[in-house]
């Protein structure tokens, strides 16, 4: 190759090189936590005209700033310490932010997290403590005629050889989350491993299972967790395989899954525990609308039933004719009424409160 060939292919490799430098956005830092709590977001667009931020941490949207460079950004007060989803909205497209790798596990929203840590570790904090495994386990759904997955924590130091039986949570997400969501938004395993070290829950194994059955009907979910999820886990786990050794518990849609699932199958669960339920569903309005149920023999195979929810959840309304309707129906149930709404703060909550009292006799 001639010299001056090679030097115009060096030439045209700088111009490249310098041309794709100035393309590549600028390396940010999104979100920074500070030591009083407050936070900075920053997102990088040259072409944006209009950036806000969407937090649960705030009543309402607010708008980022616009530097020479093309970087927005906006410093929010001290905020409760908590895990908390946000988005930005760039133009009216919602996105989530593209220098955070902590994403919500979700379906539908698109959103990231940010962890704001307290001055004592909260329960869902990485601790000092022994830690349990999770399991990415596929099981073959007869019932959907398709191959799943579900998720599962084993407690720590679990006896693997079958000497010492477990009992066993099932646990369902919400609407569009995914059993992912338990873990990565929710820190089940983290609040499990915490209290278990701490004395306040009993060793367990916690089933998450994929609920969105799509186009199947919601009935066939229920069918699925009672002819092939529990007997899968059953068979490959040393667990407590009666009534007594199950509990259900689920968030929104969950939460209404986990009452069609506990009360159609009470030869299987012995605790039932429905967070923030949403049930406006067929399949609820079928089992329960016109339920004339034998209260006494019901609550003589329920050790616990509860209901939770938010005075903010906009389900607050309905979860409250839920529970008036379990009660005149004379069943025993065991409301827990706290503030804020339908978040998964308030299911963190929730969660570490039945892991509290669940198995316990």
């Amino acid at each position: 190759m001639k010299r001056y060939q090679l030097h115009f292919f060096l030439l045209c490799f700088v111009l490249l090189f310098t041309n794709l430098a100035a393309q590549r956005p600028p390396a940010i830092s999104s979100p920074d936590v500070h030591s009083d709590g407050s936070v900075t977001f920053r997102y990088f667009s040259k072409t944006a005209s209009k950036i806000t931020l969407n937090g649960e941490f705030l009543t309402s949207s607010i708008d980022l700033v616009k530097d020479t460079s093309g970087i927005w950004s906006v410093t929010v007060p001290p905020v409760k310490p908590d895990i908390y989803p946000y988005s930005f909205t760039v133009d009216n497209v919602q996105t989530s932010d593209p220098n955070n790798t902590y994403l919500f596990a979700n379906e539908r929203f698109k959103r990231s997290i940010v962890e704001i840590p307290g001055k004592e570790p909260l329960i869902h904090s990485l601790q000092n403590v022994p830690h349990g495994k999770l399991h990415y386990r596929y099981y073959n759904s007869k019932t959907l005629n398709i191959h799943r997955q579900v998720l599962v924590y084993t407690p720590p130091n679990m006896d693997l050889s079958g000497k010492t039986k477990y009992p066993v949570l099932y646990l369902i997400h919400g609407g569009s989350d995914t059993e992912e969501t338990w873990t990565k938004v929710g820190k089940t395993n983290l609040i499990a491993d915490n209290l278990i070290a701490q004395g306040k829950s009993k060793s367990m194994i916690i089933v998450m299972p994929y609920g969105n059955v799509r186009p199947a009907p919601l009935a066939d979910f229920t069918k699925d967790v009672a002819l092939d999820i529990i007997p899968f886990i059953d068979q490959n786990y040393p667990t407590i395989n009666n009534a007594g050794g199950r509990a259900i518990a689920g968030f929104s849609v969950g939460g209404g899954q986990t009452l069609n699932i506990g009360f159609t199958n009470l030869d299987k669960f012995a605790t039932i525990c429905s967070y923030a339920p949403y049930t406006a569903t067929e399949e609820f309005k079928t089992h329960f609308s016109n339920w004339s149920p034998d209260a006494n023999q019901i609550n003589s195979k329920l050790k616990l039933f509860t209901i939770s929810v938010g005075t903010e959840d906009f389900l607050y309304e309905s979860v409250k004719n839920n529970i008036t309707m379990f009660k005149d129906k004379g069943i025993n149930i065991k409301p827990f009424i706290v503030d804020g709404g339908h978040t998964w703060m308030n299911c963190k909550l929730f969660l570490s409160t039945t892991l509290q009292e669940i198995f316990k006799n």
